[in-house]
């Protein structure tokens, strides 16, 4: 594997993803932000932040296995979310744990959460985007 996740002594476990990543593949991969559309555009868990987090993190691994990666060759995540408030963190939490079950690990990479008035569709509550390093 290409990628070293740490917490540096002199920082705070957060829990939810570490605090660096260390990549040492030859081939860097940027994932455009996912919604949570499946295969045919159509949006899942309309109203449900906790199930379009989970379609978009699997869309994530989706695109990485198309190239040959998962999403354990992932160095950073960057999520913008609709109205964010922090009372929405066990619903954000609760989306990662279900597709963390069906990709078969913890994607705990570094990351940088934002909320924001609204993305390209009032449908979408959740957009996820992702570099990746891969051997």
């Amino acid at each position: 594997m290409a990628i070293t996740l740490v917490d540096p002594s002199g920082l705070p476990e957060v829990g939810a993803y570490r605090q660096v990543s260390i990549a040492t593949g030859s081939k860097l991969v940027h994932i455009a932000g996912q919604v949570a559309w499946d295969a045919d555009g159509v949006t899942v868990g309309e109203g449900d932040l906790a199930a379009q987090v989970e379609q978009c993190y699997l869309n994530i691994g989706t695109a990485l296995a198309e190239v040959g990666g998962s999403f354990d060759d992932v160095v950073k995540l960057t999520v913008y979310v609709v109205d964010w408030t922090p009372d929405k963190m066990s619903l954000f939490l609760e989306g990662v744990a279900r597709a963390a079950a069906k990709l078969g690990g913890t994607p705990v990479p570094p990351g940088t959460l934002l909320g924001v008035a609204a993305l390209h569709a009032p449908d979408h509550l959740v957009e996820v985007e992702a570099t990746a390093v891969l051997d």
